[in-house]
């Protein structure tokens, strides 16, 4: 099996704006800069650009380090294990390669949070990032009627981008109460840009205090109950994104050895891990917008390669934006009757078809694994490992190499077998 050693000044997980704003301040310093992405294209979830999707001017500026001579883009690429201190086991379609590094910035992004409730697995239903993403790949959705729910300003990006090709938008429900709405509201006259933002996504189908109960059908969804401000009426639809914010991705810092705090990857101010050498930036450390990642980004960038001089204004701008998502965390944070929508035939884990009530009895994650296999299918609890959290409290124990499945060839690397 083809296979090579890389050896770099600066690593970065992730090519999405923390780590496109990391590798633009690193390779301004000179340092050499290896980007690893398990995508095809660099951009992360929120510039995922597809067929008739234009990249916007902020991530296009960024896209331009990746062709700067000292900035390689490993991208398709996928990160097993640490082979060593300071060295990564990666595997690509054809080949494993071992990465060494003398500093390493994780920008490892955030997923979904997708809270099961009753019908929630039926085709038709997606995440509301899940459902841009389709779209922005070509899924077609004009003429379909379509719902939107959930919590967080996600929702109106969805419902734009679905609206722009061609869906019907019924409803956009937000969870969150309508006081703690008007309240962010009235507060995003300290972000322009994104009071201009949201006046240019709002749109008169949009409901506070809502929420949908349940969804139904019988081959694929065919309609959804929503209950909005204490009544419930039925709406039928063709499909349903429905999505509660974002949760950090912290396998691999934590695999690293990283302090999680909170659900995210622990940082001082200059975004410098627990590990030494180690830094990381962006929603892996506290989901907060494309903004505050990337700032965070090129602090890291520039504290990661001794560019000391720059850090004053970026901590300065970091902290504008830092209060933006304070702000959203605390006006949209998941009420209690949206956790507990789930009935004990409700499907948690769908990977393996593990029922609430198979659960509900258990003191936690590994007990909850050993006796229902929840979390062991295809997505390795990437989706109801996050549910589980939100609805019993368990917290994930680390991850145990390799962290995605890997060939044989790939893992005799790890062992410094050259065959």
């Amino acid at each position: 099996m083809k296979h090579e050693i890389l050896s770099v000044d600066v690593a970065i997980v992730g090519a999405g704006p923390a780590g496109l704003s990391a590798a633009r301040a690193a390779a301004r310093s000179g340092a050499s800069v290896a980007i690893v992405d398990d995508s095809p294209r660099a951009g992360g979830q929120i510039w995922r650009h597809g067929p008739g999707v234009a990249a916007p001017p902020a991530a296009a500026a960024r896209f331009d380090v990746l062709r700067q001579p000292n900035v390689r883009h490993l991208a398709a690429t996928r990160i097993v294990a640490e082979a060593s201190p300071c060295t990564l086991l990666l595997e690509d379609d054809e080949r494993g390669l071992l990465l060494e590094y003398r500093t390493l910035i994780l920008c490892c992004g955030a997923r979904e949070l997708l809270l099961p409730f009753p019908g929630w697995t039926l085709p038709g239903v997606t995440g509301a990032g899940g459902l841009q993403a389709l779209i922005k790949h070509g899924l077609d959705v004009r003429g379909q009627r379509t719902v939107i729910a959930g919590s967080g300003p996600l929702l109106l990006a969805s419902a734009a981008t679905a609206r722009e090709r061609g869906a019907q938008v019924l409803h956009v429900l937000e969870q969150a109460a309508r006081a703690d709405v008007i309240g962010f509201g009235v507060r995003l006259w300290r972000w322009p840009s994104k009071l201009a933002q949201a006046a240019r996504l709002m749109t008169p189908v949009y409901r506070p205090d809502a929420y949908v109960v349940e969804a139904f059908g019988g081959q694929r969804l065919e309609g959804v109950r929503i209950r909005q401000a204490g009544r419930e009426f039925d709406v039928e639809c063709d499909r349903l994104a429905c999505g509660f914010g974002l949760v950090p991705n912290t396998a691999l810092p934590s695999h690293l050895g990283c302090r999680i705090e909170h659900g995210a990857v622990a940082v001082d101010a200059h975004q410098r891990t627990s590990r030494e050498g180690h830094f990381a930036a962006g929603e892996c450390t506290g989901v907060g917008g494309s903004e505050l990642a990337m700032v965070e980004g090129e602090i890291a960038g520039c504290a990661a390669t001794g560019q000391t001089s720059r850090l004053a204004g970026l901590i300065a701008r970091r902290a504008r934006w830092q209060a933006f998502a304070d702000a959203v965390r605390d006006r949209f944070a998941i009420r209690e009757p949206v956790r507990k929508l789930a009935r004990l035939d409700t499907l948690v884990c769908r990977c393996e078809d593990v029922r609430y009530d198979a659960l509900v009895n258990e003191a936690g994650w590994t007990a909850a694994k050993l006796q229902s296999r929840c979390g062991m299918g295809a997505c390795q609890g990437r989706v109801c490992g996050a549910a589980a959290q939100a609805l019993f409290g368990w917290t994930p124990p680390a991850p145990r190499p390799p962290l995605v499945p890997a060939r044989v060839g790939t893992l005799v690397l790890d062992g410094g077998d050259d065959a």
